[in-house]
């Protein structure tokens, strides 16, 4: 429940920082007719979408197995995540049109020193935001918590562009401030790929990745009384997994002893990969000739 409650405190934190920064990144892109900026106000609002849609799913996850729901409630933070792509795309596709068409059109950002001001305090929030998020993942190794500070450096990288634009415009290089609103939907929309790919291949019940099964296997092989495994299926449940398989001992072994190996593989797997929730093991008797 841990990695729960870090989740949630991490969207807070993302919402409340999230919602300051757009508030000041719009007022200050409309008033100064800054493309770049405003592009980083729609960004701050898809932030705000995000974090709001990985609190509730990650309540509606943190739920218990229940009679209607065999496999716990794991999905739902991949589902809420489908949501927030959609809602990238769209933000991503009304920038890009936007920053186009000031661009042709070329619109002068109207230079202040307000905007210089806005893009360091949302450099020093992020940050903070960056390594309290990044210092919950190393301890949790939540997926959901590990995008939370990907998407905060992201951001930081981002806003860093966005004041050198503005200092550019100062010295007249205006189209700079239009590029960036490009480069930033181009940016939103790649982000928006990125979840939708993820939720759709959860949702889509794809197979573990390689690396994780060869942790697995590695485990087994470190148990000479398996003489062969075998079936070996996986079933994303949220951001972790059941796996199955059938492990093949020696056919003379009591019915008690082989399950007792089942048991202890079981208990091992769990507690030493922890993209595991769930492992069974089916047991097969090898008849040697």
């Amino acid at each position: 429940m841990d990695k729960f409650k870090s989740m949630k405190i991490v969207s807070i934190l993302g919402i409340i920082g999230n919602l300051f920064l757009f508030i000041i990144k719009a007022l200050g892109g409309f008033l100064t007719n800054s493309e770049a900026l405003i592009g980083d106000a729609f960004n701050s609002l898809s932030d705000i979408f995000s974090s709001l849609m990985t609190f509730i799913g990650s309540k509606i996850a943190s739920k218990p197995i229940d009679d209607d729901h065999n496999l716990g409630h794991g999905k739902a933070e991949y589902i809420y995540s489908l949501f927030i792509s959609i809602i990238m795309f769209f933000l991503a596709l009304t920038l890009f049109k936007d920053s186009l068409i000031g661009l042709i059109h070329k619109n002068t950002l109207i230079y202040s020193y307000w905007l210089i001001i806005i893009c360091l305090v949302t450099i020093i929030i992020k940050l903070g935001l960056y390594f309290y998020a990044l210092f919950n993942y190393k301890k949790n190794n939540s997926l959901l918590i590990k995008a939370a500070y990907k998407d905060h450096r992201n951001d930081i990288v981002i806003t860093f562009f966005n004041l050198i634009a503005i200092i550019l415009s100062q010295k007249g290089y205006f189209f700079f401030d239009g590029m960036m609103g490009i480069i930033i939907a181009i940016w939103i929309f790649i982000s928006g790929i990125e979840i939708f790919k993820n939720s759709y291949d959860v949702l889509m019940d794809k197979s573990i990745n390689e690396e994780t099964k060869n942790k697995v296997l590695e485990i087994i092989a470190n148990h000479p009384e398996v003489k062969k495994v075998d079936h070996f299926n996986s079933t994303p449940i949220g951001y972790r997994y059941q796996i199955s398989f059938s492990i093949f001992v020696d056919g003379n072994l009591a019915t008690f002893e082989s399950h007792a190996i089942a048991d202890t593989l079981e208990k091992e797997i769990n507690e030493k990969v922890p993209e595991v929730y769930l492992t069974v093991i089916h047991v097969n008797p090898l008849i040697k000739d």
